[in-house]
């Protein structure tokens, strides 16, 4: 299906065609016509789908074409880390930049002109707010805020923002805004505390499920099997060894990320670390250098996993096994971005090999095992028997953005991106 189709006003398609979306992906067909109708939506789609330009697109026409106030904020949009309201800023300024439609992005990082900035915005109005729920909360509670026009309530990622515990702030927030809004929720999985949120703040919602529960066939999966000692130097011998443009490590920690990162460096790997620790400058700038190439290997915690879109990674390396099936087909989809191949691999020690048995079950088939060098020495068998000191547990390991934007950081007000770069085809942004 292509753009054209739905009606978007000239402005906005120019706006499309400049960042090159040429058809639309499942959820941005099955969404955007029900989103032009006015109707609320609880849509399960992963990250990876184009779930961002189902619910902007829809919103930069009704804003486009339609009457609104200019006093007030038109469109508020909560996600749950400072990295993904960047994300979704950006494709909203290539989408917006042939438009007159103003945004405004609130989260964490900055100083008192920034807030200074926010503020303004907020209370005197603009078109579209993305924000953190942490954030919002603290301008909300010193009243100067303008929603009473508020006309569409966004909610991506919003399991995720149930996990980082937002969910009174959700509900606090939603209790300044009109009941009569659209409401628009976003959610990779769907347990039952999400859609007991979702029928609290929705009304008679459209349901929409794009799931994506197993990793696309084109990334090579393997798990090599390993004694925790030898997972660095099993780590160094694929890096001699395999060809690749870009390269990101995962681990379950922060600190695990700052040693592996160490070590790496001083074994002449130049590599770079993220994770919740750096300043939100400090990394916007790693993820700049990485997406430029002038860093190719990247060491981070899971709060890359999820929302972060970096174009050719061709090699994904678990340190260790991530928690649950969910959070490896998150880290392992970061390659085979836009119909490229990749490959993943999986460090698995003794302590682990119960977690990458729960990750098989989840996929439905065992992940492939891989040849550990011989020079590394015997390997444990893989034989996953499940213990008290192998057992899955649930939830991250400290490594990402629990602060719910609560920094300051300089607002984006419908400024020219850079430069749009050229995303996947079908626009999954």
């Amino acid at each position: 299906m292509d753009f054209k189709d739905f009606g978007f006003d000239a402005s906005l398609l120019e706006g499309i065609d400049a960042m090159n979306y040429t058809s639309t992906t499942p959820i941005q067909e099955l969404a955007i016509p029900v989103i032009l109708q006015g109707k609320d939506i609880i849509a399960t789609a992963q990250t990876g789908t184009g779930k961002t330009a189902a619910f902007l697109l829809p919103i930069i026409h009704e804003l486009v074409t339609g009457q609104h106030a200019e006093d007030t904020i038109n469109t508020l949009i909560l996600v749950p880390t400072r990295e993904l309201a960047v994300q979704i800023t950006q494709n909203l300024d290539a989408f917006s930049y042939f438009t007159p439609v103003s945004s405004m992005a609130i989260y964490g990082g900055g100083d008192g002109i920034s807030y200074e900035a926010e503020k303004r915005a907020l209370s005197k109005g603009a078109d579209i707010v993305v924000c953190t729920p942490g954030r919002l909360i603290s301008h909300l509670m010193a009243g100067y805020v303008r929603l009473e026009g508020l006309r569409h309530l966004v909610l991506d990622e919003a399991d995720r923002m149930l996990d980082m515990g937002f969910h009174d702030d959700i509900i606090k927030i939603i209790s300044y805004l009109p009941k009569d809004r659209q409401t628009l929720l976003f959610s990779a999985t769907m347990p039952q505390s999400m859609r007991q949120l979702g029928m609290k703040i929705t009304r008679e919602p459209e349901e929409i499920s794009i799931s994506i529960s197993k990793p696309p066939e084109r990334i090579i999966q393997r798990a090599l099997i390993v004694y925790e000692p030898q997972k660095i130097p099993m780590i160094q011998h694929l890096l001699k060894n395999i060809k690749f443009h870009k390269m990101v490590v995962f681990c379950s920690s922060k600190d695990s990320v700052k040693k592996l990162s160490r070590d790496l460096n001083r074994s002449g790997f130049k590599n770079e670390e993220i994770h919740s620790d750096l300043e939100q400058q400090e990394r916007e700038q790693v993820l700049a250098r990485f997406r430029s190439g002038r860093t190719n290997i990247l060491i981070a915690t899971d709060i890359l996993s999820r929302g972060i879109d970096i174009e050719d990674i061709d090699v994904v390396i678990n340190y260790d096994v991530p928690h649950d099936g969910e959070d490896y087909v998150h880290r392992i989809g970061r390659t085979a971005r836009a119909e490229t191949d990749g490959t993943a691999f999986t460090l698995v020690s003794e302590r682990e090999q119960y977690k990458l048995k729960v990750i098989e079950d989840l996929l439905g088939y065992p992940v492939p095992k891989g040849e550990v060098p011989a020079a590394l020495g015997a390997t444990p068998e893989y034989n996953p028997v499940k213990r008290k000191d192998n057992r899955p547990r649930g939830g991250g390991n400290g490594g990402g953005n629990s602060g719910g934007g609560n920094k300051k950081k300089r607002p984006f007000r419908n400024r020219r991106p850079s430069g749009p770069g050229k995303p996947k085809d079908g626009g999954a942004a």
